[in-house]
């Protein structure tokens, strides 16, 4: 009885991702890249594509952070900054110097905060450094990290990814290399959008099981 419990619910699960998957609608719900990126095999891959210093993302922030965490584990989620102009050249070395040194869980949000609410201007490296320290990051240590051919390298590659991707609006949300959320004229809440992005999710595993 316990086994035919346990199939019943894994055949409910499948149907509802089918049905998840079969309610979209190209061109209203996602846009289908033009050249599909390649993905890690086995996982159904989701980037955020973000800026620190986007509003948008900033009121997104607080909806997407537990949705990020009750991801099933099928599932990789991992975050692009994007550098549309050169004063954001500094936050996306900054996203990528917290997440070297492991600072991201207790500092990812903070940024937001700091650029949004308390209208500091993180722009800059000395004001980025300023800021890190005042948040107990060892000021040269972070700024070595800041500075590093590494985190260089990672932002470059940020703004490949960007390009290849065809990125230009933030936030956006691609899922499996090739279903984009959103983004232009979009009238739904944060909420709507997270409710598309789980069933493109439920489209992209149906897709591998074929």
């Amino acid at each position: 009885m316990r086994n035919l419990k346990a199939l019943i619910a894994v055949v409910c699960l499948v149907f509802a991702s089918l049905a998840g998957a079969q309610t979209l609608r190209e061109g209203r719900d996602y846009t289908l890249l033009a050249s599909p990126q390649p993905t890690e095999p086995g996982k159904i891959e989701v980037i955020e594509f973000f800026s620190y210093m986007c509003p948008h993302c900033a009121h997104f922030e607080p909806v997407l952070a537990p949705w990020v965490k009750a991801l099933p584990k099928d599932v990789a989620f991992r975050r692009v900054p994007v550098v549309y102009r050169p004063q954001w050249e500094a936050p996306a070395r900054l996203y990528y110097a917290l997440e070297t040194l492991n600072e991201l869980d207790r500092l990812h949000g903070a940024v937001f905060n700091a650029i949004h609410v308390d209208g500091s201007n993180l722009t800059t490296d000395e004001a980025v450094a300023d800021w890190a320290a005042k948040k107990g990051l060892d000021r040269k240590k972070f700024t070595d990290v800041y500075g590093s051919f590494t985190v260089q390298s990672k932002v470059l590659r940020a703004k490949q990814t960007t390009a290849a991707y065809r990125i230009d609006s933030v936030p956006a949300l691609v899922i499996a290399g090739k279903y984009r959320t959103p983004t232009e004229n979009f009238t739904g809440s944060h909420e709507d959008l997270l409710k598309i992005a789980n069933a493109l999710i439920a489209k992209a595993r149906a897709e591998q099981k074929r």
